[in-house]
Formats: structure tokens, C-alpha cells, sequence
């Protein structure tokens, strides 16, 4: 079985900062791409970035120069940083993870963290 599990999300005020994380446990041979999604209320699930295991990045155009996603391969965590945060930036942030368990790959998620941006 593999898991992912979100933290970091939050209320914060617009203009603010937070780092989510996302680490993957299970019976894991490799993960290739990792990535962030976010899904705001009526809307449909959006890319927001992805990185390769070769640290390739990724990013929607509306999060480009205040998002950063990063990952560390020794604890298969990805991270997404988040500045300048906008109202418009709230929403559940998934992580989403392509795994190799020896031969069988899939897709993984996490269960979401709410990221809320008001004063």
C-alpha cells in the first residue's frame, strides 16, 4: 500500500506566506513526477506545479514567481512553497505522486489540505 500525506495548510492573510508538504510511505520501489493540484469551491482540479525526479519543474502560469516546489528524494517528500498569496489562491491542495512499485505504476493522492487566503 502507498499513502500520502499532506500538512501545512491554513488560514493565512493575503500577502502571506506557507510551505505545504507532502511525504509518501509505503512499499515504494521509485517515484517519478510529483506534483501539487489545488481545487477551489466550484471549480475543477487544477494543476498548480510538478517536479521530476530529476528536478524538472513545472508550473501553472498563475502561480509562476510566487510558488516553488521542491522535493527530497531521501524522505520522497515534495514541498511546495507558497508566497504572495492571493484570495484567489484558496482552495484544497492535493498532492499527487506517479509510483513504481516494483513493475505495477500508478497514480497516487493525498486526502487534501484547505488552504484559505482572507484578512
Amino acid at each position: 500500500q502507498v499513502q500520502l500525506v499532506e500538512s501545512g495548510g491554513g488560514l493565512v492573510q493575503p500577502g502571506g506566506s506557507l510551505r505545504l508538504s507532502c511525504a509518501a510511505s509505503g512499499t515504494i520501489f521509485s517515484i517519478d513526477t510529483m506534483g501539487w493540484y489545488r481545487q477551489a469551491p466550484g471549480k475543477q482540479r487544477e494543476l498548480v506545479a510538478t517536479i521530476t525526479s530529476g528536478g524538472r519543474t513545472n508550473y501553472a502560469d498563475s502561480v509562476k514567481g510566487r510558488f516553488t516546489i521542491s522535493r527530497d528524494g531521501t524522505k520522497n517528500t515534495v514541498y511546495l512553497q507558497i508566497d504572495s498569496l492571493k484570495p484567489e489562491d484558496t482552495a484544497v491542495y492535493y498532492c499527487n505522486a506517479h509510483i513504481n512499485r516494483w513493475g505495477l505504476e500508478a497514480d497516487y493522492w493525498g486526502q487534501g489540505t484547505q488552504v484559505t487566503v482572507s484578512s
